[in-house]
């Protein structure tokens, strides 16, 4: 098929490069400067970075011409995804790592494919179940350990769990508030409804001395500033503009290869040993990727 009939699925996969970049470089500085102020400069940084993008794109800064449906909903999918997910994801990243977090949260395909079924109406075909289930797999049998059991602290497993739930519900949300309309400025409404949510957070616990001297931090805004780019800017970018153009459950499961993609930088950065067992899930998840364009 020619290429535009893939865009969706392309744009997916590029969103899961962009999500293992963003992965990484968070890790390193959560654990630097703690998760709740990653989060926050993170949607900060992203907020504007999407703001300058539109300014070029539709003459304005701001959604300014989103209606009350596109706000409610993608607001909704905000406080979910971006903020309640993220907040989950990234503690996650402290307790267990983020390869260990991306294997739960290659749970989340099969859960926004279930939601997406009741709330959106979506039924998937089988070719497109059988490519979930079996990238799923690979990615489970690629990340999972020597024994395939849980072997991290549960803490840390129900914070990634969390995170995974929250991405399915924010992808659903997402793409009944977004219709038609402009995938950057959508996701910046959902970056604005995050960020007023972590700063809420950060209010009620008195965490804004600490948000503060992390801004001065030098090495650590690096890092984060790495990470917006390729996250909340460019990775959630894509990721709706991959939902407009194709089914969420498919678009979720391509998303879902990032613990594919993490493992030789994660190789490299912190040099770990690349064994034979993520090979194999690696081959795995690509041939349950590739289902989606036989």
């Amino acid at each position: 098929m020619p290429f535009q009939s893939h865009i969706g699925e392309i744009a997916s996969l590029v969103t899961a490069v962009c999500w293992t970049l963003s992965a990484i470089f968070f890790e390193k500085a959560g654990r630097r400067v703690g998760s709740l102020s990653v989060n926050i400069i993170r949607i900060f940084l992203g907020i504007l970075f999407l703001g300058i993008t539109t300014l070029f794109t539709r003459g304005m800064f701001f959604p300014m011409d989103a209606t009350p449906y596109n706000w409610f909903w993608l607001g909704l999918s905000g406080v979910i995804g971006f903020f309640l997910g993220d907040l989950f994801l990234f503690k996650s990243y402290i307790i267990i790592g983020s390869r260990t977090s991306q294997l739960v949260m290659s749970l989340a395909p099969m859960i926004t494919a279930i939601i997406g079924w009741f709330f959106l109406y979506e039924i998937l075909p089988m070719k497109s179940i059988l490519g979930i289930v079996v990238s799923v797999a690979g990615i489970m049998i690629a990340v999972a350990g020597k024994r395939l059991k849980l072997n991290v602290p549960l803490r840390g497993f129900l914070y990634a769990l969390g995170g995974a739930l929250g991405q399915a519900v924010g992808l659903i949300l997402s793409k009944k508030g977004m219709g038609d309309y402009d995938a950057v400025a959508a996701t910046q409404i959902r970056a604005i409804f995050g960020f007023a949510s972590f700063a809420l957070l950060v209010t009620v616990f008195h965490r804004w001395k600490r948000v503060i001297s992390t801004a001065k931090d030098r090495v650590g805004m690096k890092a984060i500033t790495i990470g917006a780019i390729f996250g909340p800017f460019i990775g959630v970018a894509l990721s709706l503009y991959a939902v407009q153009h194709t089914e969420t459950g498919i678009a979720s499961a391509l998303m879902a290869l990032t613990p594919i993609f993490i493992i030789l930088p994660t190789a490299i950065m912190f040099k770990e040993k690349i064994t034979a067992q993520q090979v194999i899930g690696a081959v795995i998840s690509i041939a349950g990727a590739t289902i989606f364009f036989l």
